[in-house]
C-alpha cells in the first residue's frame, strides 16, 4: 500500500482531546511526521472554541481546564473577554510552546484499514499510512436538529446553537428555544434581554443541580457514560446525567421567570407552534439547542457501530480494532476528561506499538 506519508500515529483534530493527547505523544519522544502527525480541519488553532458565539465571555463559561503541562493563565486576558478569541490563543500558543506537528486546513475524509493492518487516512488533499490512529473529532461539526411536523413550512428564522452569532438580530422577536443542556439556558438568558418574547421548550423537564460540583460527583458522572460506551450504547447527553448547574446568574433568571419550562410542542407551524394543549405560540424565530453529534462519518469504513448505533468502548480503545483510540467521546466528551483520556489513549497506544 502506498500513500503520500508514512508516520507512526495520526491524530485527528486539535480541539482539547486532540492536543492533550498530541502532548503526551511529544512527550513520549515521538517527533515530527514520522512519528505522529494532528490532522486539524480548522483555518487556525482554537478547536470548536473558536466557533463559540461572539458574546460567550470567559467569565460566563462553565469547566474550562488547563491542557497538560501549559496552563491557561500563562496568556494574559480579561474575564469579559471573548471566549473564542481567548482560547484559540491558548491552543495556539499552547502548539507554539511544545512544537506540536499541526497541519491545517486538513479535512480527513476516510480511514480505511489495510491488509497490513496499518490505517490509510484519507484527507482532502493527501493520504497517511498510519500504524495507529487517535480520533479526536468531537461534535461540533455535527450539530443535531430534531425533526417535528412542519419544520419546513415555518416562515421564520430557524437556527442551531452551532449557527448563533448573537442576540442582536432577535431584538422584538419572539423566540422559541429548544433544548435542556446548558447553552439552551446561557442563549435564553442573554436573548431574553432584547427580545419581544422567549419560550423555552424540552423534552423533559429540567434538573437543576443545587449541590457543589465535586470531584467524586463528577466521577459519578464519568462512570455512568463509561458503563454505556463500554455495553455499546451511544454514550447520551452529560447534561442527562449531571443536570444543570445552579450558577448565581441561572438562579437569578430562574427566579426571574426567564426559566419557566413548557413540554415540546406538537407541530410548527408557518408563524410559530402548536402544543399538544391545542394552544399556540406565535414565533418569530426557533433556536435549536439540540446538541451535538460525534463527528464520526469519517471512521463509517472500520464499521464501528453496533446494533444500537453505539461504539463498544474500553476506556478510549474500541473492543476489537487494534491501535484505535477515541478520545472526545463517551466519559472523555469534556475538557478535564480529555485530558485524561488523551493520557490514557497515548499509553494504550504506544504499548499496542511496541514504543
Amino acid at each position: 500500500m502506498r500513500a503520500d506519508h508514512e508516520t507512526d500515529v495520526v491524530v485527528i483534530g486539535a480541539g482539547q482531546a486532540g492536543l492533550s493527547s498530541a502532548y503526551f505523544l511529544h512527550r513520549a519522544g515521538l517527533r515530527d511526521d514520522v512519528g505522529f502527525v494532528v490532522l486539524d480541519h480548522g483555518k487556525r488553532a482554537g478547536g470548536a472554541w473558536q466557533y463559540r458565539w461572539p458574546t460567550l465571555r470567559m467569565n460566563r463559561v462553565h469547566g474550562v481546564h488547563d491542557l497538560p503541562g501549559f496552563r491557561l493563565a500563562e496568556i494574559a486576558f480579561e474575564p469579559t473577554d471573548s471566549a473564542a478569541e481567548v482560547m484559540a490563543a491558548y491552543f495556539a500558543e499552547y502548539e507554539r510552546v511544545f512544537d506540536l506537528p499541526v497541519r491545517r486546513p486538513v479535512s480527513v475524509r476516510a480511514v480505511h484499514r489495510v491488509p497490513d493492518g496499518r490505517f490509510l487516512v484519507v484527507t482532502s488533499g493527501e493520504t497517511w499510512l498510519a500504524r495507529g490512529v487517535i480520533n479526536a473529532t468531537g461534535t461540533w461539526d455535527k450539530p443535531f436538529w430534531p425533526y417535528y411536523p412542519g419544520r419546513e413550512e415555518f416562515r421564520g428564522r430557524q437556527l442551531h446553537t452551532a449557527d448563533y452569532t448573537g442576540p442582536a438580530s432577535m431584538a422584538g422577536a419572539d423566540v422559541v428555544v429548544v433544548g435542556g443542556g446548558t447553552s439552551a439556558v446561557q442563549l435564553l438568558v442573554e436573548i431574553a434581554e432584547v427580545a419581544g418574547s422567549t419560550t423555552w421548550a424540552t423534552r423533559r423537564p429540567p434538573v437543576f443541580h443545587e449541590g457543589e460540583f465535586t470531584p467524586e460527583y463528577g466521577r459519578e458522572v464519568v462512570a455512568e457514560v463509561d458503563r454505556r460506551v463500554r455495553e455499546g450504547r451511544p454514550p447520551g447527553s452529560v447534561v442527562g446525567v449531571t443536570g444543570l448547574t445552579l450558577t448565581p446568574e441561572v438562579r437569578a433568571a430562574r427566579d426571574a421567570g426567564l426559566l419557566e419550562r413548557r413540554p415540546m410542542f406538537a407541530r410548527i407551524t408557518p408563524h410559530g407552534v402548536w402544543w399538544p394543549d391545542g394552544r399556540w405560540q406565535h414565533a418569530d424565530v426557533i433556536l435549536w439547542a439540540t446538541g451535538f453529534r460525534p463527528a464520526l462519518d469519517h471512521l463509517a469504513p472500520l464499521r464501528l457501530r453496533g446494533p444500537g448505533g453505539g461504539i463498544r468502548m474500553n476506556g478510549t480503545r474500541v473492543v476489537g480494532v487494534p491501535r484505535l483510540r477515541l478520545v472526545g467521546y463517551g466519559p472523555s466528551a469534556s475538557t478535564v476528561g480529555a485530558n485524561r483520556a488523551g493520557r490514557e489513549a497515548v499509553r494504550g497506544l504506544l504499548a499496542e506499538l511496541g514504543r
